[in-house]
């Protein structure tokens, strides 16, 4: 059974945002702006994204 995965994109800098928003950038696998990352879809990592929606967006 393959896992699902998620792809999600980094719209806006974290440039100048709280610490912990920060991390969870990092977190997720983003070093740039405009990246795509496809994290395995999981409760932990779908939380991560929504701390962070203003930030990312999900890709299809």
């Amino acid at each position: 059974m393959a896992d699902k995965k998620i792809k999600i994109r980094l719209v806006h800098s974290a440039v100048g945002r709280p610490r912990r928003q920060k991390e969870t950038v990092k977190g997720l696998g983003f070093t740039k702006l405009n990246q795509i990352c496809e994290v395995v879809d999981t409760e932990a990592t779908r939380g991560m994204i929504n701390k962070i929606s203003h930030l990312v967006k999900v890709v299809q």
